[in-house]
């Protein structure tokens, strides 16, 4: 399973891939999430140890790893530098492994989707395209409100681009943009989360935006999920089981499609 997840920023991709990864490995799976938010929020929802997180150092900032695979200097211009870099042990080698997952933060790309032939966007869209199409485990990626990871090649690897959607206008519009751009690259599965979700003309407001679409989940507005990010807990701490049951539901119709 490779799936792709994004959405407003602050609308709970993070929540999502959290739990869906967690949920995962539970189920014995081999699971790597990649944290490709340049805001990133991965590991919190994750319940690593604050501790840990701050050992965490993202990909874009591991500046001998990119000189060394790319043969170019970091904030140099002007210079010639592979295209291909070798990128297949990466994961393995720079992960940090907590409750059965494996977490890689990428970082921020420079300048979005503007095509930054720099050594950094480099190794990162290699990375990402060997994780893609290459890896065999089960592979989540938490991502900003965009496509700006995936090309159309990577693209083809994704099972399932899921949008996360909260009762808002400026969701909303987010959501369209998505579908926009991941339709441009060839990403045509797309499935909508709906998240703090207080009644049902929250609901309603939101299946009135997509009448096409069926919701692939909704998961209402929890104290215990923003008590669990208060406490740096993971986000499926002390969750009721109508919860619970809600998020593996969603990963129940993923695993079936």
């Amino acid at each position: 399973m490779k799936l792709a997840i994004s959405g407003k920023g602050g609308v709970g991709k993070s929540t999502l891939a959290a739990a869906l990864s967690l949920l995962l490995a539970r189920r014995g799976r081999k699971v790597l999430a990649v944290d490709a938010d340049p805001d990133a929020n991965l590991a919190a929802a994750l319940g690593i140890p604050a501790e840990t997180q701050k050992l965490i150092v993202p990909i874009s900032q591991q500046v001998a790893l990119i000189e060394e695979r790319t043969g170019a200097k970091v904030k140099q211009y002007g210079q010639i530098f592979k295209l291909n870099p070798e990128v297949s042990d990466i994961a393995d080698n720079y992960a940090t492994f907590f409750n059965g997952v494996a977490l890689l933060v990428l970082g921020a790309v420079e300048q979005g989707g503007g095509g930054c032939a720099c050594p950094e966007n480099v190794l990162i869209r290699a990375l990402v395209t060997d994780l893609v199409l290459f890896k065999d485990e089960t592979f989540i990626m938490d991502m900003e409100a965009g496509v700006e990871h995936l090309g159309r090649a990577t693209a083809r690897g994704v099972d399932t681009m899921i949008v996360v959607l909260e009762p808002g206008q400026r969701s909303i519009d987010s959501a369209l943009r998505v579908i926009r751009m991941a339709r441009e690259i060839g990403l045509n599965n797309i499935q909508f989360v709906a998240n703090k979700i207080t009644g049902t003309d929250d609901e309603n407001f939101i299946k009135s935006a997509f009448p096409n679409f069926e919701l692939l989940g909704i998961i209402p507005y929890s104290e215990k999920i923003r008590l669990a990010d208060r406490n740096g807990q993971s986000v499926l701490n002390g969750l009721n089981t109508d919860l619970l049951n809600r998020f593996e539901n969603i990963l129940n119709k993923l695993e079936t499609r």
